[in-house]
């Protein structure tokens, strides 16, 4: 089995991915607990650099790796990510996604990911034109679509990232790629079937998933969207 149709989406169904910038950090172990249901955990890293915010980084990625048995679908938002590929996978990330805007070598970040054992993930802003990852896009496992400019949890869905996500699907299936296509940013239960239809099979959701009601609650509401 490759590693592209390892992780293919469930036939039917979309995986869920709930982000852990969402969370409550003072209850990781509790938060991770409540999504043992979901398919991957997101973990958004960011450096102040690339986006204008700082999340975490490796000794939080390390204790939700001691704390979880989820694939822990990690999303860079680092300049030169290249730089620390064999630290977040030492740390526990299953998958690495970089963007395509950080790095001038995003071949060779791929590549590392894939020589790592890791799932390799690309993704791209909301502004960048889709031509920048079609040079890679059968060398990858993931291509996830930022639906919001990266930084900032709980940002609303941009519409025009609907194409975007169709387009990157037909781009996909014409090269028979069995990787998964992702969606991050402002996905909630009123989107879910409109994201699926368009050929997502991975979503991400942040603050629609860790709401007052918990995760739990949560991520039976987009099941149920998605029904």
């Amino acid at each position: 089995m490759t590693a592209s149709s390892q992780f293919s989406a469930r036939a039917g169904g979309v995986k869920l991915a709930p982000s852990l910038l969402a969370c409550d950090f003072t209850r990781l172990g509790e938060e991770l607990a409540s999504i043992a249901g979901a398919d991957y955990a997101h973990v958004d890293v960011m450096d102040g650099l690339f986006v204008p915010n700082i999340s975490f980084g490796l000794p939080i990625l390390s204790a939700a790796r001691r704390a979880t048995d989820l694939f822990l679908d990690v999303h860079l938002m680092i300049e030169r990510p290249e730089r620390y590929l064999r630290d977040f996978a030492e740390a526990g990330a299953d998958g690495l996604t970089v963007h395509v805007e950080a790095t001038p070598h995003l071949h060779r970040a791929v590549q590392t990911v894939r020589e790592l054992g890791k799932r390799a993930g690309v993704t791209l802003n909301p502004g960048t034109p889709l031509e920048a990852v079609r040079p890679v896009l059968g060398d990858v496992d993931l291509v996830l679509v930022m639906s919001v400019n990266p930084g900032f949890g709980g940002q609303k869905f941009i519409p025009a990232s609907v194409e975007r996500i169709r387009t990157l699907r037909r781009w996909l299936d014409e090269i028979g790629s069995e990787a998964e296509l992702e969606v991050d940013g402002g996905v909630t239960p009123d989107n879910a079937r409109l994201l699926q239809g368009a050929g997502a099979t991975v979503l991400v959701a942040g603050s629609s998933v860790f709401g007052p009601d918990g995760a739990t609650a949560g991520l039976s509401r987009l099941r149920e969207a998605l029904a």
